[in-house]
């Protein structure tokens, strides 16, 4: 059986969203760095993980959530490339929404993430 699965392009990351519901219900999401109506500039906080190797800059994700209010947004610099499927595949399984994703300029990605739960 083979399955027909979107191409996945260098800077553009799927997720899923979980909806509100008492199932889990998703819906598939592109995000792009080229995303002009993300305000980057409004997260709470900045966490720097370049140059950590996985699993660091989830731990350093799931830290640093938690001290935020619900609704607020962080920002997690990553260089490590396990970290493009790593940040996702844990936003998903702690219902937890990524917002954005974009190339840094020095290296490595940004991945704008929102607490939900």
């Amino acid at each position: 059986m083979t399955h027909n699965r979107p191409a996945m392009h260098n800077r553009t990351v799927m997720h899923n969203r979980t909806m509100t519901n008492s199932r889990a219900m998703t819906k598939n999401i592109n995000k792009t760095d080229n995303t002009d109506d993300i305000h980057w500039d409004v997260a709470a906080f900045t966490a720097d993980a370049r140059g950590r190797r996985c699993p660091l800059p989830i731990i350093e994700l799931a830290r640093r959530i938690g001290d935020l209010d619900l609704a607020a947004t962080l920002v997690l610099w990553a260089d490590d490339p396990a970290a493009d499927l790593d940040v996702p595949a844990w936003c998903r399984m702690r219902a937890q929404e990524l917002v954005a994703t974009r190339a840094l300029p020095t290296g490595g990605t940004a991945y704008l993430v929102r607490r939900l739960t």
